[in-house]
């Protein structure tokens, strides 16, 4: 009996998790038409897989097969007309360091970018953002699946490319 209710539970976490994580189809083209929305990384994968294990063998629990699982309540890149404001971490070669101890990762807000969508060939969107304005170039390649999904490629002049899966979600309304 005990584990009929362990099981219950895992399937209910489960389905819970896929409701937050997709959105409809008609939710998703209102976002990704508006440039309204919101990529929440869920997992990591970087370009040099078998350096980047090495390292992180050595920690408990944090790689599976070169994909690092993310905490996605903080990472994200979140899109508007007018701004990108991404906050992602970052694994991988850099090519410079970082001064500040705040300064690692992947985080930028540019208010000048250029911004192209076209609509897939048999569904969902590929989006290309390239920053103008960030102190590192970034190219943000978005795949997006009519439901919701989506995988981020990012690409810098001073960092090894890295792809993130994860998901879009509306962008929040501030109230007053």
């Amino acid at each position: 009996m005990n584990s009929l209710k362990i099981l219950y539970t895992a399937v209910l976490a489960l389905i819970s998790i896929q409701a937050v994580a997709q959105t409809d189809k008609a939710t998703t083209a209102k976002i990704v038409e508006a440039k309204t929305y919101t990529f929440v990384a869920r997992s990591a994968t970087p370009l040099n897989v078998q350096d980047i294990s090495a390292v992180m063998s050595r920690m408990p629990g944090a790689m599976q097969g070169g994909t690092i699982n993310l905490n996605e309540t903080y990472y994200e890149v979140k899109v508007t007309p007018d701004s990108v404001i991404a906050f992602l971490p970052y694994y991988g070669r850099s090519f410079t360091a970082p001064i500040g101890q705040n300064e690692g990762g992947v985080k930028f807000t540019s208010k000048k970018f250029e911004y192209k969508s076209k609509k897939g060939k048999k569904r969902g969107w590929d989006i290309l953002i390239q920053t103008i304005d960030a102190k590192e170039n970034y190219r943000l390649a978005l795949n997006i699946g009519d439901e919701g999904y989506a995988t981020l490629s990012l690409n810098s002049n001073a960092k090894q490319s890295i792809t993130y899966q994860g998901y879009l979600k509306e962008n929040e309304v501030k109230k007053d």
